[in-house]
């Protein structure tokens, strides 16, 4: 296994940052790893780069422990933080040089054009790092976390203050980087994660809560709610529907066609049916709507 946690607990005080958080990473696996704010991804991932100590437990990165072989371990691993630290009156190129050598890497000019080709920093690459946007500051960090060609990436929200075209570039380059790297990697953009990963784990305060495949996840949740795809002949009152016992919200998505939550207890097909007659209108088409990321991940940290 490429990472491999059993029992890590992380304390802060009184308060356990993460608790008894068990998980294994195969090779060439990317895995999401998802959870509210403060549920201890970035904790995680801290320890398992070394950044930050375990109070118990065990971590392993590449057969290595990482209590033991801190240094060992960060000359193959990338690591990007959520709070991106750059040196801002630094050029890039100087930054990235600068980082090759803290990885004693020998053909630093070799390595440096890499990442920044692989990066889409080719423009930029001149310019001091306090005069890049946002996301070429991002595209910095990840830079720096391929520079020494690592086998095990862990990047802590990648995609942060990308526009839509730079994270399509990132995604595509997360998913090359994929085939011959293993890659945990946490987001709060719930459809990046379904294009980039095939598994996630889901932690919410301090414990995982779901570690599966997402078809797997989407396919077993046992969720109170079933959604519904209905598209009528006529627009109709959606507040009128509201009102049905069992119905629980209604989202107008295209042309009089509305996404509808209903109660597991109840009959959707049977509400939507009556409520077709009792409107005057006839339904032109109805399916159920398959349960998004997001959807699960909001039921699985709310009823936790």
């Amino acid at each position: 296994m490429s990472i491999e946690v059993k029992n890590l607990t992380k304390v802060y005080g009184s308060q356990k940052a993460i608790d008894q958080v068990s998980f294994s990473i195969g090779s060439g696996e990317i895995v999401g790893f998802l959870g509210p704010n403060g549920a201890g991804k970035s904790t995680t991932m801290k320890i398992l780069s070394g950044y930050i100590s375990k109070t118990s437990g065990e971590a392993e990165v590449l057969g290595l422990d990482v209590s033991s072989n801190g240094i060992a371990i960060k000359k193959k691993i990338g690591y990007l933080p959520e709070l991106n630290p750059l040196y801002g009156e630094m050029y890039v190129k100087e930054y990235l040089e600068f980082t090759a050598n803290i990885h004693d890497i020998k053909n630093t000019k070799k390595a440096i054009d890499k990442v920044i080709n692989s990066t889409g920093l080719t423009q930029e690459s001149t310019k001091k790092i306090s005069q890049l946007s946002k996301g070429y500051k991002q595209r910095v960090g990840l830079a720096q976390a391929l520079i020494n060609d690592p086998d095990v990436l862990i990047l802590d929200e990648p995609t942060s203050g990308l526009d839509p075209n730079q994270m399509k570039e990132i995604r595509q380059l997360i998913l090359s980087l994929g085939k011959n790297k293993t890659i945990l990697l946490s987001s709060h953009i719930m459809q990046e994660v379904e294009a980039m990963c095939n598994r996630v784990i889901i932690i919410n305060q301090g414990k995982i809560i779901a570690d599966d495949t997402i078809q797997s996840i989407k396919k077993n949740r046992n969720e109170d709610q079933v959604y519904t795809l209905v598209t009528f002949k006529d627009k109709i009152n959606e507040e009128q529907l509201m009102t049905i016992k069992g119905v629980q919200s209604v989202e107008l998505s295209g042309n009089n066609t509305y996404s509808v939550c209903t109660k597991k207890s109840a009959d959707a097909a049977e509400i939507l049916f009556n409520f077709a007659i009792a409107s005057k209108t006839i339904i032109l088409e109805q399916k159920s709507k398959e349960k998004s990321l997001e959807s699960i991940f909001e039921f699985l940290t709310k009823n936790a």
